[in-house]
């Protein structure tokens, strides 16, 4: 669970691309624009209208276009806390669109290979105090990104893993 408290959501600052994205979610965000943009600095606005607000970059991943610091374009800054104008601007019923889902789910990141996808854990020490949270929680980071695993997977995959974690905690009793 994100700890934005400790973090401050550096998550949307750091890094060397900007957020991955799905092909249809440049058409969700491209239709959503003129209501995402009033949320977001002047400085973003300009850099979305010179450069858009998606790159291919040079891995052939498709991302959010950055700014020169390296944030993401989309960001909003309250109270010393990074957030998602996309979002801001969601939770405001002003778009229809979340966030991408990269960002929904993170800090799992997925990759597709022509064989399969993978679903991994990026461990950073920005997500530290959110681990720990979790541990005292006792909230394990599947149930963290459930909403955003149904997302991208739907639900019956998201019972399918559930599934399998129950039986593994079972496994380990004996």
């Amino acid at each position: 669970m994100c700890n934005l408290k400790a973090c401050k959501g550096m998550c949307c600052v750091e890094g060397d691309q900007g957020a991955p994205l799905l092909e249809d979610e440049c058409e969700e965000i491209s239709e959503n624009l003129d209501k995402i943009l009033p949320y977001l600095p002047k400085s973003q606005q300009e850099k979305i209208a010179e450069i858009g607000f998606s790159t291919v970059y040079s891995d052939g991943d498709l991302g959010t276009s950055m700014m020169d610091d390296g944030a993401c374009v989309f960001i909003v800054k309250e109270n010393g806390i990074i957030g998602c104008g996309i979002e801001k601007a969601y939770f405001d019923n002003q778009s229809s669109f979340h966030k991408p889902v990269s960002c929904h789910l993170y800090p799992i990141r997925i990759k597709t290979y022509k064989e399969f996808t993978s679903v991994n854990y990026n461990r950073w020490d920005i997500c530290s105090p959110a681990c720990t949270m979790g541990k005292e929680q006792q909230l394990p980071l599947y149930l963290f990104v459930e909403n955003a695993l149904i997302r991208r997977f739907g639900q019956e995959w998201m019972d399918a893993l559930k599934a399998t974690a129950a039986h593994l905690k079972d496994g380990k009793k004996d």
